[in-house]
């Protein structure tokens, strides 16, 4: 269909689509002199056997995402300070269930309880969250490193592992009851044209995301 549109395809003139203003809304990158992280979820079990293939592609999906870090934030993290809001929006935009499609994310008022330590790049605690109807809940542990060479972090790694409850409107079929989640974050080292892709809580409300 392809080769036939092309033998009957006939190029004309047209004027040049002149670049318009950028809608600052949908069209940003990552923050200058931040950080991007690159955040994969995984569903380790609980699933109910099937046969079906349709399935067993969404029961071993492996959720993909970006986490940005503003610039100020990058640098407590040299100094070796966790800051608040980092720790929020990594919460609240991060610590979802993406294997199966959109997921709902987190207000900030369902973060329930966060007890996280940076002591000398090495990150360890517990997380709670929990929707007030009860629908949603995410309590876990949380471990990793971070690095700096005193001028930028050169190190951002950590795992997020804990029991999960519920599902959103766009994540149908998930396991019964608690179910093991585990979420892994890493520093992206720049080379990836996936760097610029937006943060998937961020798409139309990059204020919201980042502040």
């Amino acid at each position: 269909m392809l080769n036939n549109a092309l033998k009957k395809f006939e190029p004309r003139q047209v004027a040049s689509i002149e670049t318009g203003k950028s809608d600052s809304r949908f069209v940003y990158g990552p923050p200058e002199g931040g950080l991007v992280v690159r955040v994969n979820s995984r569903i380790l079990g609980g699933y109910k056997e099937t046969t079906n293939p349709w399935k067993k592609i969404f029961q071993q999906g492996t959720g993909r995402d970006n986490f940005w870090i503003r610039k100020d934030e990058h640098e407590a993290l040299v100094r070796g300070e966790l800051p608040a809001s980092l720790v929020i929006r990594m919460q609240r935009f991060h610590f979802v269930d993406n294997t199966r499609g959109e997921p709902p994310m987190w207000e900030e008022s369902e973060i329930r309880d966060t007890a996280l330590l940076n002591d000398a790049g090495n990150v360890e605690g517990t997380i709670h969250l929990r929707t007030e109807s009860g629908d949603r809940e995410f309590q876990a542990n949380v471990l990793g490193f971070i690095e700096s060479d005193g001028q930028k972090v050169t190190r951002f790694d950590l795992v997020v592992r804990g029991g999960f409850q519920g599902e959103g409107r766009y994540t149908r079929g998930a396991p019964e009851g608690v179910f093991p989640l585990a979420i892994a974050f890493t520093l992206a080292d720049g080379s990836d044209i996936a760097d610029a892709i937006p943060p998937q809580g961020s798409r139309g409300w990059l204020d919201g995301y980042i502040r």
